[in-house]
């Protein structure tokens, strides 16, 4: 195997343990692409604000998907494994 066959599996494993990481990622350019096109349009607003703007914006949604990813591995850590594992025991 090749290393780049390692780092892109490597890759694919971590955004199967954490879903909202490509998510996140995804939104952030989504944001900074849909501003910078947005850019034209801006009217008489300053070019420092509409950047402020499209960084303010872009950092919040990928700490909501982050904050979203936390509650899921804890919802997934503290209540669908001790529920798993009390299964297991009870079919003992």
């Amino acid at each position: 195997m090749s290393s780049y066959d390692e780092n892109e599996s490597k890759f694919i494993r971590k955004a199967k343990e954490n879903p909202f990481v490509p998510i996140g990622m995804a939104g952030f350019f989504a944001i900074v692409g849909y501003r910078l096109m947005k850019m034209k349009s801006r009217g008489d607003t300053k070019m420092s604000v509409h950047l402020i703007h499209m960084r303010v914006a872009a950092q919040g949604f990928v700490a909501g998907a982050m904050t979203v990813g936390v509650l899921y591995s804890m919802y997934r850590d503290y209540i669908v494994k001790p529920r798993e594992e009390q299964k297991a025991v009870e079919n003992k």
